[in-house]
């Protein structure tokens, strides 16, 4: 077996452009400047205390999120998601999510709280308004949020006459992403595939992302952040903060988030984001280029 990580010196001139694609593991870079040969960079061997407990913790997960994020550089998008896919219902049926699974203290299930539509929708000539509007749920994206951005983002995408798309979320939060208290109700991750492959709010947001703005605030974690990442324009208030937990679950980002947040600030702190599990707030998500402006 291999080990679960390896660290290198950054820098370090190793003579071949492949050697990191054939690293069986995650790769932490030790020193200053960016290293491509390294799935992550850091200070400091300090720095990566955190980030090699979560991977000993979810070797498996860790491992298939690097490969990911190493194969989809440069990849057209929707041949990308398809990757980050197949990649995740593999990890579906490994034991690091199994295992999370069997220690809920609950059986998942269909959560369908507060009134309303999910998404409350207005037009103002060829602007489309829409907000999310599940704020008990924490607007987390469960299958009755999943179905209305698919609604919501097929009209965009049928209808030219609408030349922006404006979406936001009412409550406390944007989203705090995928609605745990229903994973495990798919009977299984071949369905699970074919459903992200053609019922997936990320694709049709991908393919109309020219005219979409998403404005966030509060907490934007997991699928609440990897969605809007493909949207042309994203706002967020100056108390937003981002998170990509999902390694702790022993899975990756499936949302699209391999693709569309490496596409905005690159591989290496995609890595970072959820090998570590760490937040980061609204400057340092402008800094990176995660969000476009901060506004109110």
């Amino acid at each position: 077996m291999q080990l679960p990580y390896l660290l290198k010196v950054a820098g370090d001139c190793l003579g071949d452009d492949d050697w990191l694609a054939k690293q069986p593991c995650p790769v932490i870079a030790i020193g200053s400047g960016v290293d491509r040969q390294a799935d992550v960079v850091l200070p400091d061997e300090s720095a990566a205390a955190a980030l090699i407990a979560a991977i000993e913790n979810s070797p498996t997960a860790a491992l298939v999120l690097v490969q990911v994020l190493r194969a989809v550089e440069g990849m057209p998008v929707p041949h990308a998601m398809t990757l980050e896919s197949l990649a995740f219902g593999l990890l579906q049926t490994g034991p690091e999510y199994q295992r999370w699974l069997t220690e809920r203290s609950k059986p998942p299930a269909l959560v369908v709280e507060g009134e309303g539509e999910a998404i409350e929708i207005t037009r103002e000539g060829s602007v489309l308004r829409a907000r999310m509007n599940r704020p008990v749920q924490r607007n987390s994206l469960s299958v009755e949020m999943r179905d209305a951005l698919v609604e919501l983002l097929d009209l965009v995408r049928v209808d030219d006459t609408i030349t922006c798309l404006e979406l936001s979320a009412a409550g406390a939060c944007f989203s705090v992403g995928g609605e745990l208290r229903e994973f495990g109700l798919m009977p299984s991750a071949t369905q699970a595939h074919l459903l992200r492959s053609v019922h997936n709010p990320s694709r049709l947001i991908a393919a109309v992302a020219d005219r979409v703005h998403c404005h966030l605030h509060g907490a934007c974690m997991g699928s609440g952040i990897e969605i809007p990442a493909f949207a042309a324009k994203v706002t967020a208030d100056r108390r937003t903060f981002f998170q990509l937990p999902e390694l702790r679950f022993g899975l990756i980002p499936g949302a699209g988030g391999c693709v569309s947040i490496s596409r905005r600030i690159g591989r290496q702190r995609t890595a970072w984001m959820a090998l570590s599990g760490r937040k980061i707030n609204s400057r340092t998500a402008l800094a990176w280029g995660l969000v476009d402006a901060i506004s109110e």
